[in-house]
């Protein structure tokens, strides 16, 4: 709960396996990004247990448990100072080559050939940058330590859809835990377990397949959109 409210997330119980990518849909305000959340301790759980690798995260130190998790947000914060320096926020040490590898992943290569390099420079919250460049390498940023667990917190609103499908196949490949927040469908469609949450608590759980028959809650999310798209 967050002061003075009412849970924000309750009656919640799910498992994921090392590798998986699990997407979590809802709309807003339906507790997406808190549940998200409680995996790196931004926040505690007053009832409850989040387990990572066997342990209860409050068992684990924060700075060890967030050197395993690559967090980016549908709000990108950059810094002011080149593409390099906000790239290194997510690894101090990187290699040029790991800073290449992440920003190829993050299909964010053309950003940084726009700017002239890593040594290109950023403004203040990235203002000379487009809304779908920032995203790109808040993901980069993410992506550089390689996390064990990446979380991708509504990353696609401000990308195209063709983007969007080729940053999802690129971090398939790279093996570890994946969760996907998004209110598209389009977005975790294809992720080995879908998460719906409404109002707090979860609506189904299971694969695009198995939601479009017994989930109500996905069913019309998928049915709206895609009437919209076509």
């Amino acid at each position: 709960s967050y002061a003075g409210y009412a849970p924000a997330l309750k009656n919640i119980d799910f498992k994921v396996r090392r590798g998986e990518t699990v997407g979590v849909l809802g709309g807003t305000g339906s507790g997406k990004t808190t549940l998200v959340n409680l995996i790196p301790r931004f926040y505690e759980t007053e009832e409850g247990r989040v387990i990572v690798g066997g342990r209860d995260v409050k068992s684990i130190p924060a700075e060890e448990l967030r050197e395993h998790v690559g967090v980016a947000a549908q709000k990108s914060v950059l810094f002011q100072g080149t593409i390099r320096s906000n790239l290194l926020w997510g690894k101090g040490d990187a290699t040029d080559e790991e800073l290449r590898f992440a920003v190829r992943c993050a299909q964010a290569e053309d950003v940084v050939n726009a700017k002239g390099g890593f040594d290109g420079e950023v403004a203040q919250e990235g203002k000379n940058l487009s809304g779908g460049q920032r995203q790109r390498l808040s993901i980069a940023r993410a992506l550089v330590k390689k996390p064990e667990i990446l979380i991708l917190d509504d990353t696609s609103s401000a990308l195209d859809y063709a983007t969007d499908a080729k940053l999802r196949r690129a971090i398939s490949t790279l093996g570890g835990t994946v969760f996907i927040v998004s209110q598209r469908v389009s977005s975790v469609m294809h992720a080995d377990k879908i998460v719906v949450l409404d109002d707090g608590a979860v609506a189904g759980i299971g694969t695009h397949e198995e939601l479009l028959s017994s989930c109500e809650v996905y069913r019309e999310i998928h049915d709206t959109q895609f009437r919209e798209k076509a």
